[in-house]
């Protein structure tokens, strides 16, 4: 029977070597692989998981003082633009409408009394003109009379004395004429400075009674409702907000290390925590902020006293979402977001040369309000007016 032999085999050590040049491989295959994609991906590339959804968030207030009767929205319900949310006794602004109306219709009637008055003195004048002349030539004959004695005294005295009644009289005539006319020189009923503050006072009171019900400046989300039935309200107070979720953007915190390469246009891929890492955003940068997050603090950093830590800073850029996105999968304010800019296009700005001069945003809300009062103040003058259809300017 042969002797066993006690000495290892080649063989064997070959066996333990096998696994570390596995294990080198995969290590240096992981190293080029890391290499390649820095070099063709990964230095053009800035990221943070510093990000948050941000948005407008419109504080609804009441442009008149009352006491609330109603409430037409809560919290998470969905609102459209000019839909009112909430609504005030209207009694007290219903009552100054109809005396403000009241205080037009007489308005207009003063104006055109006053007309009539110039019309009637204007024929008064003409009166006091012909009786002038008639007494004039009177007392021409009474002069030629008692020249040859053909008149007597008491006679002449009577001639001399209506001739210079009736010049007194037509003088007299003439200011209460003029007087008349300066009270409606250059002017209409409709366009007479009695009858415009009494339209303009009208449209006050139209407003206020309007305004007894708040509308919803933007469609969007009620949030953070505070507004409660019986509740006295003045002009400020907050009673609601609106969230428009279809106007979203998201603000990057970025170091400052990190943004020598982003540029105003680069195009962004996010993920939210919402939805997971299979949900991608896309959006681009549309600025970065002006100043870092500490810089518009209550109380900023003072680091020219005392002893010195330095921290590297913050710098917010916004970046605008895809509306197409947003729509497949709605974001919501506050929402975390893992952003990644590709920084390959450097060619923009990081920050915007000129000035832009553009609205950002509008709301016609409150505009339309006063749409029927112009109808109203012509129904009302037209009636007071003798059935007269003026022409009057519109404010």
């Amino acid at each position: 029977m042969p002797k066993p032999n006690s000495n290892p085999t080649p063989a064997s050590g070959g066996q333990r070597r096998t696994p570390l040049l596995i294990l080198a491989t995969i290590v240096l295959v992981g190293v080029l692989g890391l290499l390649v994609w820095w070099r063709l991906y990964g230095r053009f590339e800035a990221s943070t998981d510093d990000a948050y959804v941000n948005g407008n968030i419109v504080t609804v207030v009441p442009q008149t003082s009352g006491t609330v009767v109603e409430i037409d929205a809560d919290n998470t319900q969905r609102v459209e633009r000019g839909e009112p949310l909430v609504e005030l006794d209207p009694t007290d602004a219903r009552d100054a409408l109809q005396k403000d109306e009241a205080n037009l219709a007489q308005a207009v009637r003063q104006v055109r009394e006053m007309f009539a008055t110039v019309s009637q003195l204007s024929a008064a004048v003409q009166q006091h003109q012909l009786q002038l002349a008639q007494t004039q030539i009177d007392y021409v004959r009474a002069q030629n009379l008692q020249k040859i004695r053909g008149i007597s005294t008491e006679n002449y005295q009577h001639a001399e004395l209506a001739h210079s009644t009736e010049q007194a009289g037509l003088i007299q005539a003439q200011q209460q004429l003029a007087a008349a006319e300066a009270a409606v020189a250059n002017t209409t009923i409709a366009t007479h400075p009695a009858v415009l503050q009494a339209e303009a006072q009208l449209r006050d009171a139209y407003l206020a009674l309007q305004r007894t019900k708040v509308l919803s400046p933007v469609s969007g989300y009620v949030a953070n409702r505070t507004v409660q039935v019986g509740q006295q309200v003045t002009t400020g107070t907050a009673l609601l907000a609106v969230v428009p979720l279809n106007e979203l953007w998201v603000d990057a915190n970025f170091k400052e290390t990190e943004l020598a390469n982003v540029r105003i246009g680069q195009s962004v891929r996010m993920q939210s925590d919402l939805y997971g890492r299979h949900t991608i955003y896309h959006g681009h940068v549309i600025g970065l902020a002006p100043g870092t997050g500490s810089a518009f603090d209550l109380l900023p950093p003072q680091n020219a006293t005392g002893n010195w830590i330095k921290v590297v800073q913050r710098l917010p850029v916004r970046i605008a979402l895809d509306p197409a996105s947003i729509a497949d999968h709605p974001l919501r304010i506050g929402l975390s977001m893992n952003v990644v800019v590709d920084t390959h296009d450097r060619s923009g700005l990081s920050l915007q040369p000129t000035a832009t001069h553009h609205v950002d945003y509008i709301t016609p809300v409150y505009g339309d309000q006063s749409a029927g009062v112009e109808a109203l103040i012509d129904e009302i003058i037209r009636s007071n007016a003798g059935g007269k259809v003026l022409a009057r300017a519109r404010p």
